[in-house]
């Protein structure tokens, strides 16, 4: 906005216009903004994703058809070109991939990676047809022809960014989600350079140098490539060419009255949110369990994976919205070497990123990928609706260890029963934030 308003000429009947279109805009925001809940948070950035990536095609095009006889008459103007090319191209990856992540965020469409028949191939011949374009459309000072290859381009860029995407495994949205964005400043530094305005190019480039980084940091937090993960593959860098083992064994079930009873004995407590804790919408009754817990003497902490959740930052965010204090949220390299001097983790929606095969299993597909070291603690409690395994498909073998045991059924309703165990056994009214936003929601 401040671009747009510090580029142009301003007078009464255009600020109506704009003010105008800034209210439209700012109201359906604020509207979409109120009804969407937290949880939906992922989504929500998907769908905005998508419309930047729309607005990039639509004005490069409009910015082209504007100027095309500018452009025919003044060797100069390739930059130009160029920048409206490409901020067309990112745009439309941006705009599809952008659908899809929202549609396997949302469940609307399998989140399991759909495998296209020759699908590098594929990507690698739309990748090659959008070279050819560029270059006819260099070469050429026809408007039409122009046009024609923007317009080509626009249709191959959007079938691209439908083709990568849908090969991401929901496991990989987190990723997907900051690529997306980092597409998106990119596609604003184009514009910029179109535009020929600087504080457009300086915020794209920020944007997208800081969403590449953040997708470089949480690749390495998997111990996966960038390129990896954007072309659907599988297994981390350290994943062996043998069999993965094969995992044997019974495992152990409580049920409330023994997982309260063990958090009573327990002086030093973790807890490892993941993605099942979004979904139940969990975050209220474990809010107020750990607002009981503190005020009689526990220690309490909460250790994130770098991947948790469908979104960077999403656990942290849905714990401080539950009134969780920030200081007892810790992210994986400050609280992993703390498991083993902790009494019991309560592993909670968590199944890939606790998962021991990542340090046991040489074959594995998540093979030297950083996890959170819960099998190491005294005791580990891990409450999910089943034994099946995560996203990545692998078996969890501390499901099977002889500290674990399984307190099977839904999330919120489990972290209901022991809230209620809890005040029940301290005598416990539970007058606090968590407890407060918990009613209200």
């Amino acid at each position: 906005l401040a671009a747009t308003l510090g580029a142009i000429h301003l007078d009464m009947p255009l600020v109506t216009q704009i003010g105008t279109t800034m209210a439209t805009g700012g109201l359906l925001g604020a509207i979409v903004a109120r009804r969407i809940a937290i949880t939906d948070l992922p989504q929500l950035v998907a769908a905005f994703h998508s419309l930047v990536g729309m607005a990039a095609v639509l004005t490069c095009i409009s910015h082209y058809i504007t100027e095309c006889e500018h452009f025919a008459h003044d060797p100069a103007a390739s930059v130009v070109k160029t920048a409206l090319f490409l901020g067309t191209f990112i745009g439309g990856i941006t705009f599809s991939g952008s659908i899809i992540a929202y549609a396997k965020l949302q469940g609307l469409m399998s989140g399991s990676p759909i495998i296209l028949p020759a699908r590098h191939a594929l990507n690698g011949g739309l990748a090659l047809a959008n070279v050819g374009a560029l270059t006819y459309y260099m070469m050429s000072a026809d408007p039409i022809i122009g046009l024609s290859m923007l317009g080509i381009t626009s249709a191959l860029s959007t079938t691209m960014g439908l083709t990568l995407t849908v090969a991401i495994g929901g496991a990989d949205m987190p990723v997907v989600i900051t690529v997306l964005n980092s597409y998106s400043g990119w596609a604003l530094c184009a514009e910029g350079f179109m535009l020929n305005n600087s504080l457009m190019t300086i915020v794209g480039a920020l944007i997208g140098s800081s969403g590449a980084i953040l997708s470089y940091i949480m690749c390495k937090a998997m111990n996966r490539s960038l390129p990896n993960v954007i072309l659907g593959g599988y297994g981390t860098d350290s994943t062996g060419t043998g069999q993965a083992m094969q995992i044997t064994g019974t495992h152990t079930e409580v049920n409330t009255e023994q997982t309260v009873d063990l958090i009573k004995e327990a002086s030093s407590i973790i807890i490892t949110p993941g993605y099942g804790l979004c979904v139940a919408k969990a975050q209220y009754p474990i809010a107020e369990m750990v607002d009981i817990l503190r005020k009689h003497g526990k220690s309490v902490r909460f250790a994130i994976h770098p991947v948790a959740g469908r979104m960077p930052g999403q656990l942290n965010v849905l714990l401080a919205e539950a009134g969780v204090s920030y200081d007892i949220v810790h992210e994986m390299e400050e609280i992993n070497h703390e498991f083993a001097n902790t009494d019991l983790v309560l592993v909670i929606g968590a199944n890939d990123t606790v998962n021991s095969a990542a340090e046991e299993d040489p074959n594995s597909i998540i093979a030297g990928m950083p996890v959170l070291k819960v099998w190491l603690s005294k005791q580990v409690i891990v409450m999910k609706r089943s034994l099946g395994v995560g996203y990545a498909a692998v078996d969890n073998p501390i499901f099977f260890k002889p500290n674990t045991s399984m307190l099977l059924g839904d999330a919120k309703k489990t972290c209901d029963k022991l809230l209620a165990k809890l005040k029940s056994d301290y005598d416990d009214g539970g007058s606090s934030s968590g407890s407060e936003s918990s009613k209200a929601h």
